[in-house]
Parts: structure tokens; sequence; C-alpha cells
């Protein structure tokens, strides 16, 4: 039996966060994750902006500065935004945090998945690569961040997460380019399409609801198909990854027990842009810290202040993404998803989206 004051299950943003705000302040730490190496293989845009420029300050984390977004809307027409952001390497971003919690004194286990869960005991099973038989811990407090589809939550009897599949490629980038690109149409249904460069090569993807349209390849070789054709991409394709994205808003408790949610296993993933590693680090660091005030300040409200802090935070902003989004549910392979006035009330680059109240008729129409 090993014994330890925090277990984090994931070691993303929000996991190893979490792992080094409570390491820091002199906790026993485990954070196990399933992958072999972390951040490997990366599933994600690579997008974070300006306000996490302090935490991209590692070796080889920050590739590119981006200046503004232009999005094309349904009509071809194209609208320039001011949208100052990074482009980092996730894999070091992700290894970055992860080392400076080793650093602090967490334990990290690596290629160990979760496989049992007693809440009541405060105990988990896990099976690690290099072990023929499983481990098993006691935990006083367990920080869930494994994302959408967190093995934690399924353990626990949760529902899972409402989610939307993404494939993206890498791709080379025949010119210097400062901005990302947005692709809104009815050719992405719940999603986008979009290109984010980083450097000499660029991060091509698509998003889209599965309810609407199951196989992404077809629309994102379209989309790569013409790039090439206008010269900004090349033929050859680097690397292929996808994954999926919380889009249901904030999980519906984000404590059960002594177990916390973290990051997009607690649906903090924005629903319409999919952003999730600015919102991981800050709940990841905020579960460590919630751990540190129970255990060592014996703090009994320090959970609860972690679900409202989180949801002060985030779950306005959530909801409001929620709403859009189900509102264009209604849109969606219908002809009113041609037209550029249904597409700005859907994204975050218009004042549309903004508006305090969609019209009553439409939402009507939609629930």
């Amino acid at each position: 039996m090993i014994e330890v004051d925090v277990l984090v299950v994931g070691l993303g943003p929000a996991g190893g966060s979490a792992a080094f705000a409570a390491a820091i302040a002199g906790l026993n730490v485990l954070a196990i994750d399933r992958k072999r190496v972390v951040g490997q293989p990366v599933q994600c845009a690579e997008f974070v902006p300006m306000p996490m420029l302090r935490y991209c300050q590692g070796d080889g984390v920050l590739r590119q500065r981006i200046e503004a977004m232009k999005t094309f809307l349904p009509s071809s027409a194209r609208v320039t935004s001011d949208f100052p952001g990074l482009m980092i390497d996730r894999a070091r971003f992700d290894q970055s945090i992860a080392a400076a919690a080793a650093a602090a004194g967490a334990r990290l286990c690596l290629g160990a998945r979760l496989s049992a869960l007693d809440p009541g005991g405060s105990r988990a099973t896990f099976l690690a690569n290099s072990d023929p038989l499983p481990r098993e811990v006691r935990y006083r407090v367990l920080i869930a961040a494994d994302g959408p589809r967190s093995t934690v939550a399924r353990l626990l009897g949760l529902a899972p997460l409402p989610c939307v599949q993404t494939r993206q490629y890498t791709v080379s980038l025949l010119r210097g380019y400062g901005d990302t690109d947005i692709w809104l149409s009815d050719e992405f249904p719940g999603g986008y399409a979009w290109l984010f460069p980083k450097g000499a090569k660029a991060n091509l993807g698509v998003g889209a609801d599965r309810r609407f349209e199951t196989d992404l390849k077809v629309p994102l070789e379209r989309l790569h198909h013409r790039l090439v054709a206008e010269g900004l991409l090349g033929v050859k394709i680097h690397g292929r990854t996808g994954g999926d994205i919380p889009v249901g808003g904030v999980r519906t408790l984000l404590v059960s027990g002594n177990i916390l949610f973290s990051g997009d296993a607690a649906g903090l993933a924005h629903p319409i842009t999919g952003a999730g590693i600015a919102a991981g680090v800050i709940s990841g660091e905020r579960a460590g810290l919630a751990a540190v005030e129970r255990l060592c300040r014996k703090d009994p409200r320090a959970f609860d202040s972690f679900e409202e802090d989180v949801r002060d935070q985030f779950e306005e902003t959530l909801a409001r993404a929620v709403e859009r989004r189900r509102w264009l549910d209604g849109q969606w392979r219908t002809s009113k998803a041609s037209e550029d006035a249904v597409m700005k009330r859907g994204w975050i680059a218009f004042p549309e989206y903004f508006s305090e109240h969609l019209p009553k008729a439409e939402l009507t129409a939609v629930f």
C-alpha cells in the first residue's frame, strides 16, 4: 500500500499545476498519467492567450507570437480581429510544468492507468506498464485531471461530458504568418476549422459534433488541398492527431467527497472555441491549493471554496457558450448555416455573440 496526501490523476496542464501547488507546500504527492511521455502525443491546437506568457518560459515552449485572428464567414467575407496570443509546443509546455512539480517533490508515475477506485476508503488502484501487478494507493485528497473522458468520473458513476471530435494535421507553412485563421461553415457543424501557425509549420484542423458529422477527414482534406493550391501550405503532412473536447460547460459537481475535478475533466474547456489550457492551469493550481488548505491548515471549507472560486471565474462565460452552442444546433444542416449573420452570433470575435439574449422565437425552435 502506497500512502500519499494527494493523488493526482493526469499530468496535463491541470494535473501538473495541481501537483506543483501541493508539492511546493510540502505535501506528499503522487501524480500518475497513462502516457509514457508527458504531453505526448499532442492533442491540441497549441494556442494560449497572452496572460499565459509566464508559463511559457521553459526551454522550447514558446514557438511564436500571434497578432490577430482572421475569421472567414460562409459568404467568404473575411473579418480581422485584434486577438494577440502565443503559439506553444504543447508537449514541452506540459513537460515543463510536470518537471517543476517533480522538482518540488512530487513523484511522477508515467504509463500508469487507473483501474479501480474506492472513494469511501480513499483508495485507488492503478496499473503501471513497468509492473506485473497493480499498485494500490491510499490518498487523503484525489485531484482528477484526466481529461474529458475522465476515468475517475467513470469509476464514480458520473455521467460522461458531452464532447465534440477534432482532427488535426501538422503541415509546412510556406511563408511567414502572424495570425490565426478560423473558418465558420456548415462543413464543420458544431465546430469550426482553424489554421494556427508555429514558425515553419502550422496546425490545420477541424472540429465537429458527431451528431452532424462523423468523418472529419473529408472536410480537413478539402481545406488542406485548397490552401496548398493557394500557395500557403505544403502538401506533406508531418503529423496527425485528434481528440475530444468537452462542450457542455462546467461539470454538475466539481467536488465529490475528497475528490476534486479540474481542467477538461471539470468541463472547463470553452464550448465554442475549445480553449482549455489556461483554465486547466488555473483550476489545477486552485485544486492543489485547496488540498493544502484542507490538509495543512485544517480548513473545513477548503473544498467548498475551491468549487465556488472555479465557478465564479468560469461558469458565466461557459454558460453563455453553451447557450450559443444549443442555438447553433438548430441551424446546422439548414439554409440558416449559410448566413453570415447566424455564424456571427455563434463566434466570439463578433459583438453579436455577446448579445444578452438570442431572439425568443429562435430559442423556442431549438428547445
